[in-house]
């Protein structure tokens, strides 16, 4: 519960944000990256939350920040794997559902607050592919020097 007792409230905060930004940047999501680390992007989250953890009052309330941190960290991913790869309508639908789930809970805390994540909400999930798929269609292909080389001439020969 105290590793962090010594340290400024604000050095923990500033410290957390950043590694929860790194667990974001470094976060396997299917991409085939150079920067793709699923083990340093959990080791990120986690030491956010134990450093969050360290600064609440009781060893009860560390102890269930650092437990539900586990389990969104490192087992809800590995569910999400199992549920996209077997029943893909059962991952859309769970994964909508825990979006409204966490809709509620944050207009429990703040309104304000609730319609900015519904707005970034919308906006990544419908609004940017949106935009993407319509400038798609103002798209120019220029060729030039920089492009790859074309073999133009019938290589058959090679291969018998």
């Amino acid at each position: 519960k105290t590793p962090t007792e010594p340290v400024s409230p604000d050095t923990i905060y500033a410290m957390a944000a950043l590694m929860l930004l790194g667990h974001l940047v470094f976060f396997d999501y299917g991409a085939n990256a150079a920067v793709v680390s699923s083990t340093l992007s959990l080791n990120m989250a986690i030491f956010a939350s134990v450093c969050l953890a360290s600064r609440l009052p009781r060893a009860l309330h560390a102890f269930v920040t650092v437990t539900f941190a586990m389990q969104i960290f490192a087992l809800w991913p590995v569910l999400q794997k199992k549920l996209k790869a077997q029943t893909p309508r059962c991952y859309v639908g769970v994964t909508v559902l825990f979006a409204l789930a966490a809709l509620a809970g944050l207009a429990t805390i703040s309104g304000v607050g609730a319609v900015l994540f519904a707005s970034l909400l919308l906006a990544v999930s419908c609004l940017c592919p949106y935009c993407l798929i319509r400038l798609q269609l103002l798209k120019d292909n220029i060729h030039g020097p920089w492009d790859e080389a074309e073999i133009k001439e019938d290589l058959s020969r090679f291969l018998m």
